[in-house]
């Protein structure tokens, strides 16, 4: 394919609508398309996209409304470490498994559970699918559990 060669689509290029020509013009008369009287009927006109006639303008108004929600937002459940003493030795815990237990309410697969070190753990369970915070991560080193990814 040559791009030198190659022709114009007809319809491709318009001819711009000229105003303020006569009557005979198409766009013409004495209002040119521009409505009766006022600010924008002027030339010389000219204000920000954004103008609202003296109202505030919705970007300024916008930090006072209380903001937006984000999108992607991680939505954290948390769970203390207390609660795993419900199951029985060498289990693998996983999130699906607390709802089931009544631990948890609901579980959204895009949502993540993070243990916290409320209390002590005295089962050895097998952990996968959890956040840990520090002091959590220590808590179940010492009652001998094991943490998958």
């Amino acid at each position: 394919m040559i791009f030198d060669s190659l022709t114009k689509l007809k319809g491709s290029k318009k001819q711009a609508k000229r105003v303020g020509r006569g009557i005979g013009s198409g766009k013409g008369g004495h209002t040119s398309g521009r409505g009766m009287k006022g600010q924008k009927s002027r030339s010389g006109y000219n204000l920000p996209m954004a103008f609202e006639g003296g109202q505030v303008p919705l970007y300024k108004r916008l930090p006072h409304l209380g903001g937006f929600k984000r999108i992607r937002r991680i939505q954290v459940e948390s769970v203390s470490l207390d609660k795993f003493n419900k199951f029985e030795d060498g289990t693998k815990v996983t999130p699906e498994m607390l709802v089931k237990e009544g631990i948890l309410k609901s579980f959204d697969k895009k949502a993540k559970v993070k243990v916290l070190a409320n209390g002590d753990l005295t089962k050895k369970l097998e952990f996968s699918g959890f956040i840990f915070s520090e002091s959590a991560k220590e808590k179940l080193e010492k009652s001998g559990s094991t943490v998958t990814e």
